[in-house]
């Protein structure tokens, strides 16, 4: 009778095992479905959030910084495109006046060929020559030679659209 009554207690035990084993497993599918749909959700917004820039109507590739102005850019690019008159200066690079001031944290810069850059919190700078000033890292225009960006940039006033892509 012990004997019998020891078997049950063990078969009982094991079968309440086993049911904590499904539960576990159960828990686990459901955390990871829903890591899997939070990052799913966090990269369809990235996406909806992406910043374009086209110089003249030509669309050009930019690496941009994570950083808080580049955020405020694309909030503003959000509600529509940006639109900016810019101006050569100094026969190295084109500045014009973003309309309103944004975050900024200029920071002691060299800036080079195809650099983006906040001047004073209100001007968007692109390079296509070289300067040493305390700008705003924005981003940096890729798959452009500096000859390139010379001639995209460096033959008189320009219109730049920024954009969300």
């Amino acid at each position: 009778m012990f004997r019998e009554l020891l078997s049950v207690a063990m078969i009982i035990m094991s079968l309440a095992s086993c049911r904590a084993e499904a539960d576990t497993a159960a828990a686990q599918e459901t955390v990871t479905a829903a890591e899997t749909q939070t990052a799913a959700d966090n990269a369809e917004e990235t996406k909806e959030t992406m910043l374009g820039l086209a110089i003249n109507g030509t669309p050009v590739s930019v690496e941009w910084e994570d950083n808080e102005s580049v955020n405020a850019l694309r909030k503003l690019a959000a509600e529509e495109p940006i639109v900016i008159q810019m101006s050569m200066y100094g026969g190295f690079e084109q500045v014009g006046s973003l309309g309103k001031s944004i975050a900024r944290n200029d920071v002691q810069t060299t800036a080079s060929a195809g650099d983006i850059v906040l001047y004073s919190g209100s001007n968007i700078v692109i390079f296509y020559g070289s300067n040493s000033w305390a700008y705003t890292r924005l981003g940096h225009i890729t798959g452009k030679t500096a000859g390139e960006l010379s001639e995209l940039l460096g033959n008189g006033d320009v219109t730049i659209t920024i954009s969300v892509i």
